[in-house]
């Protein structure tokens, strides 16, 4: 969007900056992380003093290597987000970030039965908005409506 253009997207639009983020991840990693977490612990202090001692510091470390890399999973996917600013539309997919300007979209799909919105961008590639998942019903498909007007919108105000 030009640097001249008003805060305000217009009738029906979010005020920029807009962050969109997915809810049904985000509850499923909060919900499914704290339950793993109180199982593995119940488990582990459930065990006898003598079966916690058979465990070897090798043994113990994997397993903490290894919740490392089930947290480490869950934040990338929780940390999706597509956020609408003045200049530029900036998509944030796991621990990847890329920052779009509004030129370069052509626009923005969530077919039925998508897991997760698709960007066509101006040079004929695509990029994944995770932020807009298909199982978030209608509030992902209210999402990419208004970034597909905020696209439309730039795209008179070029022409």
């Amino acid at each position: 969007m030009p640097a001249g253009s008003d805060r305000s997207a217009g009738p029906g639009l979010p005020a920029l900056p807009h962050t969109w983020r997915p809810l049904g991840v985000r509850v499923a990693v909060a919900g499914l992380g704290l339950m793993l977490l109180v199982v593995c612990a119940a488990a582990w202090f459930g065990f006898d003093e003598s079966v916690r001692e058979r465990f070897t510091l090798l043994q113990r470390l994997t397993i903490l290597v290894m919740g490392a890399g089930f947290a480490a999973c869950g934040w990338a996917l929780a940390r999706a987000r597509v956020t609408a600013e003045m200049e530029t539309l900036v998509v944030v997919n796991g621990f990847r970030t890329r920052r779009l300007e509004w030129e370069e979209l052509v626009a923005i799909h969530l077919p039925a039965g998508a897991p997760w919105a698709t960007l066509d961008l101006a040079d004929g590639t695509t990029i994944s908005a995770m932020a807009f998942q298909g199982s978030d019903g209608k509030r992902a498909r209210d999402g990419v409506r208004q970034v597909r007007a905020l696209i439309d919108r730039a795209g008179r105000r070029e022409a």
